[in-house]
């Protein structure tokens, strides 16, 4: 089959990407165009470039493609012109799609949105896929950047799309009012990367910091972490170290955590280097904040960290009481994740325990994810035979 992705997520990102590890393993058997997000006017002003390279292939059946122009700032426009210029600016976009599909030779192909709001809207009428299919991995309208276009334009998509995935049974919830046709499916870890057993050298950083270390792998944003969760715990387990391993927004480089003797910042690493880390870490924290945003959100970075058979504690939001429960400590209150942190460093050196946390997360690779993904387009196209 050929496939065409477009989402909001650029190829070249420097985090775990999902869409990118999705396409990748759906290009082992069949041919991937990746479409960038197409660069507007204001992202150009504030310093974004368009590629020099219009089409670039990174994999035997994968192309990366990157639209040599620019299209509308919409995102803030009232209704009526915001529907002028986004529909001009999916008229652009699918021309272009056209266009390098021809090149390519790429016929019948399937259209997969990956949350792609905007510059994916009218698509379907301009590209004509032989399947539409939305994907919902994260609950982009409660940024407020979306708020104001974003809702009416994910209910269309979803009215309009042949197939709707979601990764969690939360969002699924809530698009089934628009869309019969909605489907749950896991995501998938990096099993060759989070590798347990494999040994990485102790990072520099972690030298000479005590034990027990508590880690965290991620963006810390306010949007979706509890940062005063975390002050909070840290205080209160001065006997741990605490280990923030990722880029922060202004809240975080702002916030008070910075100046406590037992919390470490790394800064950004690259994707590599995660394993490393997590695995001279004792225990590994998800500490999200609980809102729209996070509640359904399926936490990828936990089955990395149970991959590498770590201890683990999260906040209860709804995807981890559904799909991770039987492996993780769940908590709320500040006491609830002082008394899981307890349970889980004396957890740490049980290696039954450690092997039943890989076990399970080897059943949530990108592989077993795609596979899912093909038994919902066969199911569709038997169904419209």
């Amino acid at each position: 089959m050929d496939f065409i992705i477009t989402s909001l997520q650029p190829w070249d990102i420097r985090i775990g990407s999902t869409i990118k590890n999705t396409a990748t393993e759906i290009a082992r058997k069949n041919r991937v165009l990746y479409v960038n997000p197409a660069i507007d006017y204001a992202s150009y002003l504030r310093g974004a470039r368009i590629s020099d390279k219009r089409l670039r292939q990174v994999h035997p059946n994968l192309w990366v493609a990157d639209m040599p122009s620019l299209i509308h700032s919409v995102g803030s426009l009232p209704t009526l012109l915001f529907n002028r210029l986004n529909r001009r600016n999916n008229l652009k976009i699918g021309k272009f799609i056209v266009e390098t599909s021809r090149e390519l030779g790429f016929h019948d192909y399937i259209h997969l949105i990956d949350t792609d709001l905007f510059r994916s809207l009218h698509l379907k009428e301009y590209i004509h896929p032989s399947i539409s299919i939305y994907y919902r991995r994260d609950y982009v309208i409660g940024v407020p950047y979306w708020r104001k276009n974003g809702p009416r334009c994910e209910e269309a998509l979803v009215r309009q799309s042949d197939i709707v995935l979601t990764n969690s049974s939360y969002f699924a919830g809530q698009l089934r009012t628009w869309n019969p046709d909605v489907h749950v499916i896991n995501t998938g870890v990096n099993l060759e990367l989070y590798d347990a057993t494999k040994h990485w050298e102790k990072p520099a950083e972690l030298q000479a910091i005590p034990s027990p270390l508590v880690g965290y792998t991620g963006f810390l944003t306010e949007s979706r972490l509890d940062s005063e969760l975390l002050y909070n715990l840290a205080q209160r387990h001065a006997e741990c170290s605490f280990v923030l391993v990722g880029p922060e927004d202004v809240h975080f480089k702002n916030h008070p955590l910075h100046r406590l003797k037992n919390v470490i910042f790394t800064g950004r690493k690259e994707v590599q280097e995660l394993p490393g880390y997590i695995q001279h870490f004792d225990v590994c924290i998800n500490p999200q904040a609980v809102n729209p945003i996070t509640e359904g959100n399926y936490p990828l970075k936990v089955d990395e960290y149970l991959a590498m058979g770590k201890p683990v504690i999260a906040t209860s939001t709804h995807t981890m009481r559904d799909i991770f429960a039987r492996h993780t400590h769940l908590a709320t209150s500040a006491e609830e994740w002082s008394e899981a942190l307890r349970m889980a460093i004396a957890e740490s050196r049980d290696t039954e325990l450690a092997q039943a946390r890989i076990t399970f997360a080897h059943t949530h690779s990108w592989e077993e994810s795609v596979k899912s993904i093909y038994r919902i387009i066969k199911n569709y196209q038997h169904k419209k035979q």
